[in-house]
């Protein structure tokens, strides 16, 4: 895993505005649609520490190592993620996102999301809590190609999550 250089940067920078944590919110869910652990975790300090659900992460070679784990049980995943609230250089997420297992039981999987950056714009924490929820293939909402959430696609909140 690569290290980032001294002056690499991941815009929009700290502080944050309105319009400028919405914009790093949805890189943050364009990058995690791709499902490919190297290109998210670039996008995260060298250093970066997270805890998602009781799983503790710290560094780019273990998020890296976690979202291989993750993609491979999560199978067809689509996360759609929603501006919470945002000050100075920390942004609250709310997400959502369907995934299946091997066995084709289909989850909407709910959570929550604290996010610290630095003045590189690289994320430094993340503090993720989640909730799955079973679902029925007939009731899933996310039902785009694999990949980047199409513009016109609904968020969170006009799909009643």
């Amino acid at each position: 895993m690569p290290d980032s250089s001294p002056n690499e940067t991941r815009p929009p920078l700290p502080p944050f505005t309105l319009e400028t944590a919405k914009q790093k919110v949805r890189a943050a869910e364009d990058g995690w649609n791709t499902r490919d652990p190297e290109r998210v975790a670039l996008a995260y300090t060298p250093e970066s520490v997270w805890r998602n659900r009781a799983e503790f992460v710290t560094g780019r070679a273990q998020i890296v190592a976690f979202l291989q784990r993750k993609w491979a049980k999560e199978l067809d995943y689509r996360l759609i993620k929603e501006l919470w609230a945002h000050d100075g250089n920390r942004i609250a997420v709310r997400f959502a996102y369907e995934w299946h297992d091997d066995s084709g039981n289909w989850f909407r999987s709910f959570g929550n999301e604290n996010w610290e950056f630095d003045e590189r714009g690289l994320m430094a924490r993340r503090f993720a809590c989640i909730n799955d929820l079973p679902i029925r293939e007939s009731d899933r909402l996310y039902r785009w190609p694999l990949g980047r959430r199409p513009d016109d696609h609904p968020g969170l909140f006009e799909l009643g999550l």
